[in-house]
């Protein structure tokens, strides 16, 4: 049987041939996408979800900040924004006082080329757009602090706007649970102080945060009293199928709009196994989350629940920015071995940015065995950084039966992170 998986923009075909343990190609469910969803959007700012419309709310503001997710993510962003600044601008709110700000997190900024493609044309021409910077103190406003002693840093022009707006997209988050929501806040226009704390190693290694969990996450604890701390006053979500279509419009009240969103995703896709596999072939959900390394351990880490220790993952991530910032390939070359790298992580014998998506990744690595299949890093620097590189997905797949045997117990998960994978009863 052919499958075709997630891999950069155009998918990677593969030959696989079914075995006795086969568990099969798990996929997300796919709610048929909308047909005008600038339109579903436009009717959502006007009847949303627990909360006034949107033209009520803004009406007599004299700013307004709008943020939107960076180019690592598939935001629909012009179907968004054409009735949003719309909306905003019949209310009142002069277009010049207007910013778009783009929620880079700690990402690099994003290039001309990019902020036309996540903006259009158009919208670029018209409106202020910019890119936040989580190391520009001049940029920054503390708004309050977490766990007692942690400051709150956010973007200035975010704090400063009469009107707020949220935009993005919600799927499945190894950290935050879903994503959307809160997390236009935090991570997306923080500071670095205020990230470095959130991503720190105690963080990452809490069992509560993972993918689809809400309730009991402390990441999305905090994402929540950073929302109270700085506010919001509308959030507009939208749920996308594997084609990047858009299924789901969920606009209103910041946190009950997204949950309801989350909700709606989880029907979809959460898929549960029977019991804990040899093996998995899976992905990074291609173009564009599958740019580099960095962004990769998503798909180890949503693929790790349902893998037995002592098992493999397979993922195929094209990765055409190589390894990701210089930051991340500098961490990468500390690591002497897995096992005491995390050890002197949780020691805090050092703190370099990006350190949390190694932590990540590490803590898969010690357990299972990590096979990459990538045109963006040479086999020696994957054998450098402790993982294991294949040529060919279809031999690979082979090579693991051979090892594990024809009773092997496997699946092929072409869409990787953007299905949650669980074991039946966990929770």
């Amino acid at each position: 049987m052919k499958v075709v998986l997630k891999y950069g923009t155009q998918g990677l075909p593969v030959e696989i041939e079914p075995t006795p343990g086969f568990q099969g190609v798990i996929t997300p469910s796919e709610p048929g996408p909308l047909a005008d969803p600038a339109g579903a959007v436009a009717r959502s700012l006007a009847r949303p979800i627990r909360s006034r419309p949107l033209a009520e709310i803004a009406r007599g503001r004299g700013s307004a900040c709008v943020v939107i997710s960076d180019i690592t993510r598939p935001v629909p962003n012009p179907v968004l924004l054409g009735p949003i600044l719309r909306t905003l601008e019949e209310a009142g709110v002069p277009r010049e006082r207007t910013l778009i700000l783009v929620a880079t997190g700690m990402h690099r900024p994003s290039t001309p080329e990019e902020r036309e493609r996540l903006v259009g044309r158009e919208v670029l021409d018209r409106y202020r757009v910019v890119d936040h910077r989580s190391r520009a103190a001049e940029d920054l406003v503390e708004v309050g602090r977490l766990d007692g002693d942690v400051p709150v840093w956010i973007n200035r022009h975010y704090v400063e706007a009469e009107c707020k707006v949220l935009t993005g997209f919600i799927e499945p988050h190894m950290w935050a649970g879903y994503s959307g929501g809160r997390k236009s806040l935090l991570p997306g226009i923080s500071g670095l102080e205020t990230l470095q704390h959130m991503h720190g190693p105690e963080m990452v290694a809490h069992p509560g945060t993972v993918y689809g969990k809400l309730d009991g996450n402390p990441f999305h604890e905090a994402g929540l009293r950073v929302l109270g701390m700085v506010g919001a006053d509308f959030v507009v979500n939208v749920t996308l199928d594997t084609s990047k279509r858009v299924t789901g419009v969920f606009s209103g009240d910041p946190v009950e709009a997204h949950r309801e969103g989350c909700s709606f995703l989880a029907r979809h896709c959460v898929r549960e196994v029977d019991g804990p596999l040899d093996f998995i072939v899976t992905t990074n959900a291609g173009a564009p989350l599958d740019c580099n390394l960095y962004q990769t351990v998503k798909g180890m880490t949503g693929a790790a629940p349902v893998v037995k220790p002592g098992g493999d993952i397979l993922i195929a991530s094209r990765c055409p920015e190589g390894a990701g910032s210089a930051e991340y390939r500098r961490i990468l070359e500390m690591v002497d071995t897995p096992r005491a790298f995390l050890d002197r992580l949780m020691r805090r014998e050092f703190f370099v940015p990006d350190q949390w998506c190694a932590q990540e990744t590490y803590q898969v690595v010690v357990e299972r065995n990590v096979w990459i299949h990538t045109e963006g890093l040479a086999p020696e620097e994957l054998e450098r950084f402790h993982l294991r590189p294949v040529a060919d997905v279809a031999q690979g797949i082979r090579d693991l039966l051979a090892r594990h045997g024809p009773h092997a117990r496997w699946a092929v998960v072409p869409d990787g992170p953007m299905v949650i994978l669980r074991l039946a009863g966990n929770r």
